[in-house]
Parts: C-alpha cells; sequence; structure tokens
C-alpha cells in the first residue's frame, strides 16, 4: 500500500470525515469511504478525475493551509456547503511520480448542537459589540459588575470607574430613582421590567430618553445572581412622538369655539409647560372689534392687544386672560421685527435685540429676571394672507434646553392651526356683531310712555357658539290709554333671523295700529308668514331665509277696565303672579306656531287686579342645557315671586337666576305691572239718537273738562265731540255712547252698534258733508277707529299742556 492510502486508511477509520488526495496537477489520487458516504462518487470513479471537474473545487496553489465552508457538488448534481481544510503534502509523501500534492479533508455538516453553540456565540458577539442596545450587569446589591463597549460610549465612563456604582450615580434625574426601585422589585419578583427613563446622563449635559429593560439573571439552582439591563437612546423617537402627540393635542383643543380671547387661551394651554415655560398671545386691536386688519406683513411700531399670557413658575402655572393690557412694540423690538419680516425668529437672552428691548421697560426687565428665560421664540399669527398678531414663547430655568430649529417648525405648525381658528373667530366676531347690531336696532330703544302698566324688559342674545337669534318683545300705546304687549321668537339664528324678526314686530306693529282682537292679529300675522316664506323661495334648503317660522303671544290690556285679553301662537304661557303674591301659569289657548296655517287662535280675557305682575318670555329663558324645560319654568316661577325695590331690581334678579350661566339661546323678558285708571278720570254718556243730543253731551263734555281743569283746551273738546256725536247719529246705529279719558292726552271715544268703519275725504266746494273728520284730524294728534264685539268705537286724541296732562300717583289705582 502507498504512503496516501495508509494515511486515508489512518484518517478514515471513523468514516466521519471524508479525505480526498490530490497531486500536483489536481487529479484525485486517494478517495476514503467516507468521501464515498458524503459525496456518492466511488473510488473507482474518483481517482484520475480531476477535482475541480468533479467537485467543483479548485485546488489552490501554495503551501499553506486552508480551512473554508465551500460548495461541494454531490454525485446527484446538488450542492452541499461543507467544512473544507487543505494540507499540502511534501513530495516525499505523495507516494506518486506526479509530485507533491495536498489533502482536503471535507467535513460533515455541522451537528445540531454545534450549531446552536456557534449562534450562541454569534449572537454572544453581536449582543455585545454590535447590538444598538448598551448592556449593564447589576449585583445583587445594584451595583454595577459589567457593561458593554456601547453603554461605555453612552455613559463616558470607563469600566474602571463605573464597577461598583449604582444607576444613580451616573443618571441624574427623578427617574434614575424610580427606576432603581423597579429594579429591586425585578429582583423580588423575578420579573422582566420595562420602561422609559429621562434623564441627563453624568458625562453629558442634554436630558436623553431610554428605553430600559431589567431581566434577572439565574443560575441552573434557580438562584438570582444579579441584573441583566438593557438600554436603547430613542431621544429623537421619543421627541418624534411628543411632537405628534402635541400637533393632535392641539388639533383637538384649539379652536373649540369662536371666541377670540378663548382661542387664545387653548394655544397657550397646549404649549405650556409641555413645550415651553411661557406663552403670551398678542393680537391687533382692530381683531378684536371684528373689524379686516390689514394685508401682508406689518411694517414700523404696532400697537398689540395682550389675549393671554400663561407661565410656568417652578410647579405652579400662573395665568393673565385680560384683554385690557396693551403695548406699543416699536420698530426695533423682536415683535415689531417678526411682524415686518413676517417669519420666526429665535433669541438667546443675550442677544442684542432682547437686551435693548428689555432696558426699554423696567418692569419688563424685573419680569425678565423673575422668570429667568434663556431661550426665546418670536411667530407672526397669519391666517389667508393676513397678519393678526404675535406668539411670544420662552424656555426658563424649568427647561435648561434651548429651542432648536426643529421646535421652531413644530411652534410654526401650531400657531398656524391657530391662526386659522382665530381668524374663524374673528370673522364670526364681526358677523355676529353685525347681526347683534341689527337686532338691538330692531328691538325697541325706549319703551314708550304710557300710564297703563309699568314695564321692565331685557334681552339676551345667544352665546356666541350659537349666533344671534330672533327674539324680541315689544310694547305698543293703543287707543283709549290701553296697551299692547307682544312677546315674539323667530326660529333659527343669525342675520337672516335678525331680518325676520324685525320684519315681524313691524308687521305686528302694523296690525295693531287697525285694532283688531288678539287672535284676529295672529291670524293675520300668520298669513303674512306663510306669505313671506312663499316669497323668499318656496322652502328651499339652500336658503336660510327660505322658511319662516315663529312663536308669538299678544295682550291688550285696558286700565280703564282692568281687562286684559291674551292669545299665544305656540309660544310660553305667561307667569301671573297676583297681588298677594300667588303665583302661576295663564290658561292661554297654545295655538299652533306662526306659518302652518289651517287652526284658528282663541283669544282669552280676564279681570287684573291693580298691582298684578305679567311675566312674558321666550324659550331661551327657561330651557338650558343644565336643565330640562319643567325644571327651568319652576325656577322662573320661585324667581319671579321673590321680594324686589323695582320692577327693574326684579327684572335682573330672574336673568341672573334663571340664567347663572348666561343664555345658550336667545333670552327676551318683558315685565308688566298693571295699573288702574283712576275712575274720577273717566266720563261717560249715554247718547240718544236724535240730533237734539248733540247739543246736551256737548255741553256735558265742557263742564266736565272745566272741572278737570282743562279750560284751555275745551273749545277744541267741544268741537270734537260735535262731528263725531253728529256722525254717530246721522250714520250710525245706536246705541251711541261718548267717553272722554284724561291721562297724559285727552282721549275722546264715539261708539255706535255699526261695523261700518268712517274714512276721510276731501269734500268738494257745493259738498254738504265730508268736511267733519278732515275737522277731527286737524284740530287733534292722531284718530282712528277699532272695531268692537258690540260695533265699532271712532276715537281721537288731543294733547295737553304739560302741567295738567301729566298723570301723577293720584291718577292712578295702584295695588
Amino acid at each position: 500500500m502507498d504512503i496516501a492510502g495508509a494515511m486515508l486508511e489512518a484518517m478514515d477509520a471513523s468514516h466521519l470525515l471524508g479525505l480526498v488526495v490530490t497531486d500536483r496537477r489536481g487529479l484525485i489520487t486517494g478517495w476514503s469511504p467516507g468521501a464515498e458516504r458524503l459525496l456518492g462518487h466511488t473510488a473507482a470513479d474518483a481517482v484520475g478525475q480531476p477535482v475541480a471537474e468533479l467537485l467543483g473545487l479548485k485546488d489552490s496553489e501554495g503551501p499553506e493551509e486552508r480551512h473554508l465552508a465551500l460548495p461541494v457538488r454531490h454525485r446527484d448534481g446538488s450542492l452541499l456547503t461543507l467544512p473544507v481544510s487543505r494540507y499540502p503534502l511534501a513530495a516525499d509523501l505523495a507516494g506518486c511520480e506526479t509530485g507533491p500534492g495536498s489533502v482536503l479533508v471535507v467535513g460533515p455538516p455541522p451537528t445540531r448542537s454545534a450549531l446552536r453553540e456557534r449562534e450562541r456565540e454569534a449572537l454572544s458577539a453581536w449582543a455585545l459589540d454590535v447590538s444598538p442596545m448598551a448592556l449593564t450587569v447589576y449585583d445583587t446589591d445594584l451595583r454595577c459588575v459589567w457593561q458593554s463597549d456601547r453603554m461605555r460610549r453612552f455613559s463616558g465612563v470607563s469600566d474602571e470607574e463605573r464597577r461598583g456604582r449604582r444607576l444613580t450615580d451616573v443618571l441624574a434625574g427623578p427617574d434614575a430613582v424610580e427606576w432603581e426601585e423597579r429594579m429591586r422589585l425585578a429582583l423580588l419578583t423575578g420579573e422582566e421590567q420595562v420602561g422609559e427613563v429621562k434623564g441627563s446622563v453624568a458625562a453629558a449635559s442634554a436630558s436623553r430618553v431610554f428605553s430600559v429593560s431589567t431581566t434577572p439573571l439565574v443560575d441552573d439552582r434557580g438562584q438570582t445572581l444579579g441584573l441583566c439591563t438593557t438600554v436603547t437612546d430613542v431621544t429623537r423617537a421619543s421627541r418624534d412622538r411628543e411632537r405628534l402627540a402635541l400637533l393632535n393635542d392641539a388639533s383637538v383643543r384649539i379652536g373649540t369655539t369662536l371666541d377670540v380671547p378663548r382661542t387664545g387661551r387653548e394655544l397657550t394651554e397646549v404649549v405650556v409647560p409641555r413645550f415651553a415655560d411661557f406663552a403670551r398671545v398678542d393680537l391687533l386691536e382692530v381683531l378684536l372689534k371684528g373689524d379686516e386688519p390689514a394685508p401682508g406683513p406689518i411694517a414700523g411700531a404696532v400697537r398689540l392687544r395682550r389675549i393671554v399670557e400663561l407661565n410656568r413658575f417652578g410647579d405652579v402655572l400662573e395665568a393673565q386672560t385680560t384683554a385690557d393690557d396693551s403695548d406699543v412694540y416699536l420698530a426695533n423690538s423682536p415683535a415689531a421685527l417678526c411682524l415686518a419680516s413676517g417669519r420666526s425668529a429665535m433669541y438667546r437672552t443675550e442677544d442684542p435685540v432682547i437686551r435693548a428691548w428689555a432696558a426699554l421697560s423696567p418692569a419688563r426687565q424685573a419680569k425678565i429676571d423673575r422668570l429667568g428665560p434663556h431661550s426665546w421664540m418670536l411667530l407672526p399669527v397669519r391666517a389667508r394672507g393676513t397678519t393678526l398678531g404675535v406668539v411670544m414663547l420662552t424656555r426658563n430655568r424649568e427647561t435648561p434646553e434651548p429651542f432648536e430649529p426643529d421646535d421652531l417648525s413644530l411652534a410654526e405648525d401650531l400657531v398656524a392651526r391657530a391662526a386659522v381658528c382665530l381668524d374663524n373667530a374673528r370673522r364670526f366676531t364681526r358677523e355676529r356683531t353685525a347681526a347683534l347690531a341689527l337686532q338691538r336696532s330692531l328691538l325697541p330703544q325706549r319703551l314708550p310712555h304710557q300710564s297703563a302698566v309699568q314695564v321692565a324688559s331685557r334681552y339676551l342674545p345667544a352665546s356666541p357658539s350659537i349666533g344671534v337669534g330672533g327674539d324680541w318683545y315689544d310694547v305698543i300705546r293703543l287707543s283709549g290709554e290701553r296697551v299692547a304687549l307682544v312677546v315674539g321668537d323667530v326660529v333659527g339664528h343669525g342675520i337672516h333671523a335678525a331680518a325676520a324678526m324685525g320684519r315681524l314686530r313691524t308687521a305686528v306693529r302694523t296690525l295693531a295700529d287697525v285694532d283688531p282682537t288678539p287672535d284676529e292679529l295672529l291670524t293675520r300675522l300668520d298669513d303674512l308668514v306663510i306669505q313671506l316664506s312663499a316669497e323668499s323661495g318656496g322652502g328651499r334648503d339652500d336658503d336660510p331665509a327660505a322658511d319662516i317660522g315663529a312663536t308669538c303671544l299678544y295682550a291688550v290690556y285696558d286700565p280703564v277696565s282692568r281687562r286684559c285679553s291674551l292669545a299665544r301662537a305656540g309660544h310660553p304661557a305667561p307667569v301671573l303672579v297676583a297681588p298677594d303674591g300667588a303665583a302661576g301659569f295663564l290658561e292661554v289657548p297654545a295655538g299652533p306656531p306662526l306659518g302652518l296655517g289651517g287652526v284658528p287662535f282663541e283669544s282669552v280675557e280676564m279681570t287684573l287686579p291693580p298691582g298684578s305682575l305679567l311675566a312674558l318670555y321666550t324659550d331661551g329663558l327657561v330651557e338650558s342645557r343644565q336643565r330640562d324645560l319643567d325644571a327651568g319654568l319652576k325656577v322662573l316661577l320661585t324667581a319671579l315671586t321673590a321680594p324686589a325695590d323695582s320692577l327693574g331690581d326684579l327684572c335682573e334678579h330672574v336673568v341672573r337666576t334663571a340664567l347663572p350661566d348666561g343664555p345658550a339661546d336667545d333670552a327676551a323678558l318683558l315685565l308688566v305691572r298693571t295699573r288702574a285708571l283712576d275712575r274720577r278720570r273717566v266720563a261717560a254718556w249715554d247718547v240718544m239718537a236724535d240730533a237734539a243730543a248733540v247739543s246736551r253731551v256737548r255741553s256735558e263734555s265742557v263742564r266736565r273738562m272745566v272741572s278737570w281743569g282743562l279750560e284751555e283746551a275745551a273749545f277744541v273738546t267741544e268741537l270734537v265731540v260735535s262731528e263725531l256725536v253728529t256722525n254717530a247719529i246721522r250714520y250710525g246705529v245706536p246705541p251711541i255712547q261718548l267717553r272722554l279719558i284724561h291721562d297724559d292726552v285727552l282721549t275722546c271715544e264715539v261708539s255706535d252698534a255699526s261695523s261700518t268703519a268712517p274714512h276721510m275725504r276731501r269734500a268738494r266746494v257745493f259738498d254738504e258733508g265730508g268736511r267733519g273728520l278732515l275737522l277731527v284730524a286737524q284740530l287733534t294728534q292722531r284718530w282712528g277707529t277699532r272695531q268692537t264685539s258690540t260695533g265699532k268705537t271712532i276715537w281721537c286724541e288731543q294733547s295737553l299742556p304739560t302741567e295738567v296732562g301729566s298723570v301723577g300717583p293720584e291718577s292712578v289705582e295702584a295695588a
């Protein structure tokens, strides 16, 4: 046997390795049974074949040994990745004429345990040297016994300095103490602890965020030997999460209302203390008035009004939310420079711009010294190309990290979001101011002077989030010293509702001049609402003014008879408080709301004692989010019975009690205390349907005028009585009655049973009649006719001298 064969037999005894011997030409000269088992070729087939062609290997030149994992071709053509080692042979060991060659040792695939061991070794090497997680091993006393290379780079502390020290010796901040407690918990429970720790490493000043995991180290007997802590720097990711959360919070919290000061306050509450330690919002003064600011940047000195200021001082947040503090910012101040350029800017306290601005005001310098700001940020508030103001942010002693460019971009996003909300609020404020001005201009500016009732009223517009509504009230003086009391509510909000309210109030006044009964007036008003809705668009959904719906309560009170007639169209029932304090709701048929049509209205009539209190109101006074309608009505009843020095004080008390947090919807309240006219101020005569009766009633009326001290007005009254009584006798139907009422004016009324109303006309030269009403109209201030249940009444009013026409307390019966 040659030397190569002997070597193969000796080395291949275990049949665990495949041995291949080649000569210097790369031809196979020896092939072991192990090679046959691994690669499939027999010795007869392999010997003499080039190793490169048979196995896909190249016998490398050179005398050195090689140990590689190479793909080796099996007999069936597949490639096997096997460990291959090459050992060169000296010439005297080759045992063949071909000269020295080499021995290839082809090993079998590694076993599972070998692979596991190699994987463990590779994983250990990766964890110790390559992994982004830093490792630290602690003993049971929580003292460091070993740290990885990355942990060494994190802490900046060498192994000699780190060994034997605790976490709190390396990491500064309250989180370090808390995490040591969790490490101790892991030792006690054997459970892994995972969390985030924020603090400053001893060798660095900036605060960082670490993701930390602590796992107990347990031996084969289950005994805890210590802890292994993995640390990953997640500062960037944590900052991104915080910024995303801040933006998300801003989208939810900023702009919840259409109120300018509140929107500014919401911005400061979002950024302090999560992003800055101090925030201030200054807006142009024209913005608060709802006016349109000038477009583009603002150059030069500018006056700004502080909307809100929020400051973090230690653990306390100090807020100033008044809008009364205004300041003039000179052209070289940080705020003016920001508004002039239209761009955001960052400063440090030692910058010349900040130092010069602070030096201009001792109070400002004292405030800066107190807060200790070190980093500043000025951002313009711009929306839709319009500059609205400026936002100032600072970081003080509580936050040592200064603002960075990334912080500036985040702040710009926050301010841009707030700017749109502020601009929306400004536009809404402007529209609401216009609607409110229209609403108030359409309401009575002052109630008319009359003696029938004492009146107090309040109108409260809806909250800004809802807008101005269409509630209204009115007091209309009628003939015969009577008074009409009106309260109404137009459906909807905004300028369309206010305009509709104005149209209905004008219509009620026009209809009241005709002096119909309350149910007749509501019937005509209902027809008018239906007609207005049809003319406005016939109920188109895209037109907010297309449908006009309303409720209304109309009452007429006569101080002579003390009778009050009422009718309502879908409106809340009025409250009556008797002179003895008993209160309740009047049973007035509800009737349908105006604009439905087809259902008649019904009036009720009652006698009211002098001093009775009537409360007419809209549903906004008794309905709110905090309570239901029944509870609101009970509160109203209780408030109306409270003692008060005056009717105005009672009105204020009712409003404060019924709406302690302000109205959600429009609310109108009309309080009316009834009076009775002194019977000595009223004179009445039944008139016979005979021309001779004219002289008698004329004389009687003159004597009554003299007894009232109205001698100067007696002549005019005699003429008026003569004309009206003569017309009633000539054209009317008995019974006929003459009545004189002496109040602040002198009222003359002639009633008869005919429903035919007279008309004033211009008489021609040779006409015998047609001049009576013309004469009455010339001699008196106003005249008119009204239908009654028994016929009609022709009336006229004559003004009196002030000293005799005024009505004092003695002329009115009160409770």
